[in-house]
C-alpha cells in the first residue's frame, strides 16, 4: 500500500489537488488514531477494559500495517463500549409492563378482600384471594419468559404480597379467626421491613434527593433480594390465610391442623425477619451511570 506521507513529501506524480486530498486523509487518519488511543487510555484508567485485553494486545502487536493496527484498535474499542453498556444501569426503566400491572391488580385487591372478610362473606373473599394467588404466579412466569423483569417489580411484587397479608391478618384477627399474638408478630416483622425499605430507598437514591424523585419508582436505586426462608415464610403465610378462610367458610381444615400451622408460621416469621438482618445479599445498592 502506498504510504501517503512519502507521496506528499516527494511530490512524485501529484498535482496540488491530489496532494491536498492525501494530506486531508493523513490528518483524518491521525485524528482517528489519536481518538482511539485516547479512548483506550480512559477505559484503562477507569478499569473497564474487558478481561481479554491481553489477547487484544497480542492481536494488535501482530498487525503489520498502520491500517491493520487502526482496525484492531477500533475493534477493541467497540468491544469495550459493549462491555460498558452491559454493565451500565439505566437511570430510568420501563415500569409499564404486564407483570407490573398484574402485581398492581393484586395490590388493589387487598382492601377489597378485607372488606369482604369484615362483611363475613368468606366464600367470595376466598375466591378473590385465589385469583390474587393466580396473578402472583402469572406475573412471575411472564416476567421470566419474556425478560420483563424490572427493579420496581422486585419491590412492588413482595409489597403486594405484604399488603394482602397485612389486610387479611388485621381483618381475620379482628373477626377472631386468627390469634392476636400471631397477628402482632406478622405485622411487627412487616412494619420493620417497610421502615428498612424507606431507609434504603433514601440512602441509595442518586442526587438530587427530592420528594418527587424519591417516589418516582422508574428511578431504580436499590434491589431487594428475598432470602430463601423469607420465600418459605411468605408461602406458609399465604397457606395460613387461605386455611383461615376455608376453616370459616367450609369447616376445613380441623382446629388441630390450624394450631400446628399457627406455630409453624410464627417460627418462620421470626426466622425470616432475622435473615434480613444478618444476610449481606438481601439488599443490593445499585450504581448508576453518570449523565
Amino acid at each position: 500500500m502506498l504510504d501517503t506521507t512519502l507521496v506528499i513529501t516527494t511530490g512524485v506524480h501529484c498535482n496540488i489537488e491530489v496532494r491536498l486530498l492525501l494530506l486531508f486523509l493523513l490528518i483524518l487518519r491521525n485524528i482517528q488514531q489519536y481518538q482511539v488511543n485516547n479512548f483506550c487510555k480512559v477505559i484503562s484508567r477507569r478499569g473497564l477494559a474487558s478481561p481479554s485485553n491481553d489477547n487484544h494486545g497480542n492481536d494488535e502487536s501482530k498487525a503489520t500495517t498502520p491500517k491493520q493496527k487502526l482496525q484492531q484498535k477500533a475493534a477493541n474499542a467497540k468491544m469495550m463500549i459493549n462491555s460498558i453498556k452491559d454493565k451500565a444501569i439505566p437511570a430510568h426503566e420501563n415500569i409499564y409492563t404486564i407483570p407490573n400491572f398484574l402485581t398492581f391488580a393484586r395490590l388493589v385487591s387487598a382492601p377489597f378482600i378485607g372488606y369482604l372478610i369484615m362483611k363475613h362473606d368468606y366464600e367470595f373473599a376466598l375466591g378473590i384471594f385465589a385469583l390474587a394467588g393466580f396473578t402472583d404466579l402469572l406475573d412471575g412466569y411472564i416476567a421470566r419468559k419474556y425478560n420483563l423483569k424490572t427493579v420496581v417489580g422486585s419491590i412492588i411484587d413482595p409489597a403486594a404480597d405484604k399488603a394482602l397479608m397485612t389486610v387479611m391478618t388485621i381483618t381475620l384477627a379482628a373477626e377472631g379467626v386468627l390469634p392476636v399474638p400471631l397477628a402482632g408478630l406478622i405485622l411487627g416483622r412487616d412494619a420493620g421491613l417497610v421502615l428498612a425499605a424507606f431507609y434504603y430507598r433514601y440512602i441509595s437514591l442518586p442526587k438530587p434527593k427530592t420528594l418527587v424523585r424519591y417516589f418516582d419508582f422508574s428511578i431504580p436505586s436499590a434491589e431487594v433480594r428475598p432470602t430463601m426462608i423469607s420465600k418459605v415464610n411468605t408461602a406458609l403465610q399465604l397457606v395460613l390465610m387461605a386455611a383461615s378462610l376455608t376453616s370459616t367458610a367450609l369447616g376445613q381444615p380441623s382446629s388441630e391442623i390450624m394450631t400446628a400451622l399457627h406455630w409453624t408460621v410464627g417460627g418462620t416469621t421470626i426466622w425470616s425477619g432475622a435473615s434480613y438482618i444478618y444476610s449481606k445479599d438481601a439488599v443490593r445498592i445499585l450504581n448508576h451511570e453518570t449523565k
